[in-house]
This record gives C-alpha cells, sequence and structure tokens, in this order.
C-alpha cells in the first residue's frame, strides 16, 4: 500500500481552485461546528486543519474534502457534555483524548483490511442514525438561535426547557438566526455558483447585527486564540477509560460509515474506485493530530467533497491547499471572527441538521417496507432519546435477526425428502425409474443452496418426517457451504438413520462441504463404497441393496441412465 496519496501538479490550477473554493465553504461550517460542540469555534478550525491535511495527505480518495460534520459534531457534544460534567477540570482534556482514541481505532480498521466491511450495514438502520443525529443537531440548535445559553441535559434538556426559552427569547438574536436561515434557503442558484450561502449568511448576519444592533445583547464567538495550537495531552482517569475506549470506538465507527458513504459518492462523480482501508488510514491519522492539537473529530464531508470535484479539482492538491488556507485563517485571522453572532453559526448548524434528514426515505420508507419502516423509526427514536451506540446495535440485530429469518424461509424450501417423482426436484429419467421401482424404500435427502444455521429446523423437520425405508440418499451436490449447526443438523439425521439400521448414502460433498463433514467424523461411519460424485448412481445402488429390483418389476437394462440432473 502507498503511503501517500498521489500527487501531481498536471491539474494545478483545478486542484487550487478547488481547495480555495471548499476553503470558504469550510470556514463557517467549522466555526458553526465548534461552537455547537462545546469546544468552542477555534476547536472546529483546528479539525478543519487537521483532518483536512492529513486525511488528504495519506488517505485514499484524492478528491475527498474531511474536516468536522453534523454526525461528528453530535457525538462529540454528548461526550463533551459527559466528560466536563463528570471532571469539570479534566473533562476537555479527556473528550480531546476520545478523539485521538477514536483515530486510533480508524487505523486499526484501515491496518487490519475491514473497510469493506464497515458499511455492511442495513439502509434502515443508516437511515435511522442520521436522520436521528440530525433531529438532535436541530434541537441543539434552539438555544443559541433564540439568543439562549444551551440548558444542561441535551436533547431531553433542551425539549423540557423549550417554553421557558421561547419566553426569554433575545428578538434581536432570533432575527440574526431568521435571516441566516432565509440568506440560505432562498438565494438564487446563479448566487450560490459565485458565493457559498453558508458564508453569504456568515458575512451578512454579522454586518447586520454591527449595523442594526449595535448596542444589543447579542452572544457572540468572542475572541479566538491565533497562532499554533496548545498540544492536548492525553488525559484520562481509570474510572472512566472504559466508557472513553467506548466512546471512541463509537466515534471512530461513525467517522468510516460517514468518511466511506461519502467516498463513493465521489467515486461516482469522478468515474475512480478509492482505496477504503488507505482512507481510513488517513482519516485516523488525521483525527489523532486533531486531538493531539485541541480539535473536532472530522470525516469526509459530502458537500465539501461535491464543491471539490465540481469545481475541477482531481488530486489531494485540492485538500492540502484548503487546510493551508483555513491554517492561515487561524494563525493570522482568527480575530476577525470575534463579532459573529452565535444566532448566525446556530442558523448554519441547524440548516446543516435539515439536511442530514433523510427526506427521501422518510417520506416512502412506509411503502417500501413496514418492516424497514419500523426499523428506520425505532432507530431514530432510540438515537434521539436513548443513546447512539444502542440505537446502531439494536438496529443491527433486529435488522439482521430479520434478514436471517427470511433467508432462512427460502433456504428451508431447498431441503426436501423425495419418494417419489411428484416433488419440485427436477429428476432425470433414470432416477424417476428408480424412485418408481423403490415404492417409497429408498428415500432422496435432497438440500440445495447455502445451508446457514436457519436452515437447521427444516433439516431437523423433513428428517423427523421420514417414517419407514430402507436406505436414505444424501444428496449435497448444490450446496456450496455449510454452516457449523447445518452441519451438526445433517450428522444427527445421518447418525438416527444409521442407528435404525437404514443405509446412507452421500452424494456430491465435496470442497469445504466434504472438509466440514471430515472434521465431523462422518466419512468414519459411512462406508466408502457408500459415497458418490453421481445422484444417479447413488440411488441405482441404493435400490439394488434394499433388494427392490426383483422380478415382475422394471429391470436395470431398461433404466435410461444418459439424462443429466437440471439442478
Amino acid at each position: 500500500m502507498q503511503l501517500t496519496n498521489r500527487i501531481n501538479f498536471r491539474n494545478l490550477k483545478g486542484d487550487l481552485f478547488g481547495g480555495l473554493t471548499t476553503a470558504i465553504v469550510s470556514l463557517p461550517l467549522a466555526l458553526a461546528f465548534g461552537a455547537a460542540s462545546g469546544a468552542g469555534p477555534v476547536s472546529g478550525l483546528y479539525g478543519a486543519v487537521c483532518v483536512g491535511f492529513f486525511a488528504a495527505l495519506f488517505g485514499g480518495t484524492p478528491t475527498l474534502i474531511s474536516e468536522p460534520t453534523g454526525p461528528m459534531t453530535v457525538v462529540m457534544t454528548a461526550i463533551v457534555a459527559s466528560l466536563t460534567a463528570s471532571n469539570p477540570e479534566n473533562g476537555l482534556a479527556m473528550a480531546f483524548t476520545v478523539v485521538m482514541l477514536a483515530g486510533l481505532f480508524q487505523i486499526l480498521f484501515g491496518v487490519f483490511r475491514l473497510g469493506k466491511y464497515i458499511t455492511l450495514m442495513p439502509y434502515s438502520v443508516i437511515s435511522g442514525f442520521m436522520s436521528g443525529i440530525g433531529i438532535i443537531l436541530v434541537i441543539l440548535q434552539i438555544a443559541p438561535f433564540l439568543g439562549q445559553q444551551a440548558p444542561k441535559g441535551g436533547v431531553l434538556g433542551t425539549l423540557t426547557n423549550l417554553p421557558n426559552l421561547l419566553v426569554t427569547i433575545n428578538p434581536a438574536a432570533a432575527i440574526l438566526g431568521a435571516i441566516t436561515l432565509a440568506i440560505i434557503f432562498l438565494m438564487p442558484r446563479k448566487l450560490k455558483r459565485i458565493v457559498p450561502p453558508q458564508l453569504a449568511a456568515l458575512v451578512v448576519g454579522t454586518v447586520v447585527s454591527l449595523v442594526f444592533f449595535p448596542n444589543a445583547d447579542i452572544p457572540r464567538i468572542g475572541e479566538i486564540p491565533m497562532g499554533l495550537p496548545t498540544l492536548q495531552i492525553p488525559t484520562f482517569t481509570p474510572g472512566q477509560i472504559t466508557a472513553m475506549l467506548v466512546d471512541g470506538a463509537m466515534l471512530g465507527m461513525l467517522g468510516c460509515i460517514d468518511t466511506l458513504l461519502t467516498a463513493v459518492i465521489a467515486d461516482s462523480l469522478t468515474r475512480t474506485e478509492h482505496n477504503s482501508n488507505k482512507e481510513l488510514i488517513g482519516q485516523g491519522i488525521g483525527n489523532v493530530m486533531s486531538g493531539l492539537c485541541g480539535g473536532l473529530p472530522g470525516a469526509g464531508a459530502t458537500m465539501g467533497t461535491v464543491v471539490n470535484i465540481q469545481t475541477g479539482a482531481k488530486t489531494a492538491l485540492s485538500g492540502l491547499t484548503r487546510a493551508g488556507i483555513l491554517l492561515i485563517v487561524v494563525l493570522w485571522a482568527a480575530g476577525l471572527t470575534s463579532s459573529i453572532p452565535m444566532a448566525v453559526l446556530a442558523g448554519i448548524a441547524l440548516k446543516v441538521g435539515l439536511d442530514i434528514l433523510d427526506w427521501s426515505f422518510l417520506k416512502r420508507s412506509h411503502k417500501v417496507s413496514w418492516k424497514g419502516s419500523a426499523i428506520m423509526y425505532g432507530v431514530l427514536f432510540l438515537t434521539v432519546f436513548v443513546d447512539l451506540v444502542v440505537a446502531v446495535g439494536v438496529g443491527v440485530f433486529i435488522a439482521n435477526i430479520l434478514t436471517i429469518e427470511r433467508l432462512s424461509e427460502i433456504r428451508a424450501r431447498e431441503v426436501k425428502v423425495i419418494s417419489d417423482t411428484d416433488d419440485t426436484v427436477v429428476l432425470n429419467a433414470g432416477e424417476k425409474q428408480l424412485l418408481d421401482q423403490a415404492q417409497g424404500r429408498v428415500l432422496l435427502f435432497y438440500l440445495s443452496g447455502p445451508m446457514i444455521f436457519g436452515v437447521s429446523k427444516a433439516i431437523a423437520r423433513q428428517h423427523n418426517a421420514v417414517k419407514d425405508c430402507d436406505a436414505i440418499v444424501m444428496d449435497l451436490s448444490d450446496v456450496p457451504h455449510m454452516g457449523v449447526t447445518a452441519s451438526l443438523e445433517i450428522e444427527n439425521a445421518i447418525r438416527d438413520a444409521l442407528d435404525k439400521g437404514r443405509q446412507v448414502y452421500l452424494v456430491g460433498a465435496d470442497g469445504t462441504v466434504k472438509r466440514r463433514l471430515e472434521k465431523l467424523g462422518i466419512f468414519e461411519i459411512i462406508p466408502s463404497h457408500n459415497l458418490f460424485a453421481d445422484r444417479t448412481e447413488a440411488l441405482r445402488e441404493a435400490v439394488i441393496r434394499a433388494g427392490v429390483n426383483s422380478p415382475g418389476q422394471i429391470p436395470e437394462s431398461d433404466i435410461d441412465w444418459s439424462s443429466t440432473i437440471q439442478a
């Protein structure tokens, strides 16, 4: 794996313009997310610089723009609130340690090549989780949007104090917040191509506050320290290390999902293919550095990535340029942001929250699948009112159980005991004649497709339905995979048949299926002359040894052995 992203200067103009444009787009979002997280606006800037630079340098998607995102900010907000409440003195430092842990988890995911598995999650769970995060982000912006301090207790605290927030509203701040939303929502498309609406809202809202409300008591960002950040030493206490590890794993996993979904969008726009594992390593390095610098965690940002590609960027030079421009702002121009009203930043973050909501699936999920809709709304509710980890865990568990149940039901239809020619399994002419000749004394036990653990009940049910017979031909020719549970159930069926004095013939056991049966000792209890590669030959042997090839029945010479199985 190449250590760094391939950077060339053949597309210098497009990459530089892409970096400049995305820096302009990122600035108001970084400030808004920093303010919303509780870590401070400057943390949003540090996160945008650190994650953006190192993810571009070491990542696996050349055009991806990485920065603090809405979902990552929501989780970081909960982490900051929890740790500062339990340890006011070191809580913020511990929160930045969690960011470093998240980065380390992402690096491990990439090193162990788990990138392709990260997004193997039901869409109903992803949709409910993301929509829940969007709702959380919107609710958390209500207090600063109205010019108030955010109540304690997060979402529930805000909703509980909503009547009081409305009664004590700061009119000037609310007007600025409304102006911000109006600009973002109503700005003409032609102007959006020239100036990002978030930046326009930031500038206009700030100017309006200074010109029309110079003496109003409006909460503002205040002075942001310029210069290089103070390094954050990893901080933890023995009593909280477990919770911090869980938070780090959750934050890292969310960053992986957010990033890889954005990388897929970048692939579709550029007709290229990203390197998932390398991207996770790059994101992990970026988040470790961001935590060390006191920055917010970040991930691949859809809006920034799309803007980057549309403005002509093709290599990681655009991401490096963007990080460099934002670094200049942090080092020499951060003081210019001190007059920005918090209500304006809340309006920008509120719009991001609304955009995170999966409106498309929310409107039609009940039409697609009521089970999927129930899972989606359940995950959404748990995300907003209980816990993000619980929401994803419960959602994935229920979705997988329903999927396994459905697959098991489908696979169970391919487990059949055949005693005559009236069944749905396609038999050739010779096999039909043999089964007719056997008159129920020889049974064909047919299995098809992957034998997952959910099929074991069907195997047991079909085996228990077997009444009186002399021989069982078990056909595994069409079984490409056999799980442990299904293997044990087949072993039980074979041993039970042998205990009852029946002959057992095994057909088509090959490859991984054969190795699994060998480990269970099946070939030690079935004699080698009862193992066949061809089903017709096995049936013929079973019929002959069962003693049903007697005078007056179909002579062996009349049986058509030339037909092939159409399985």
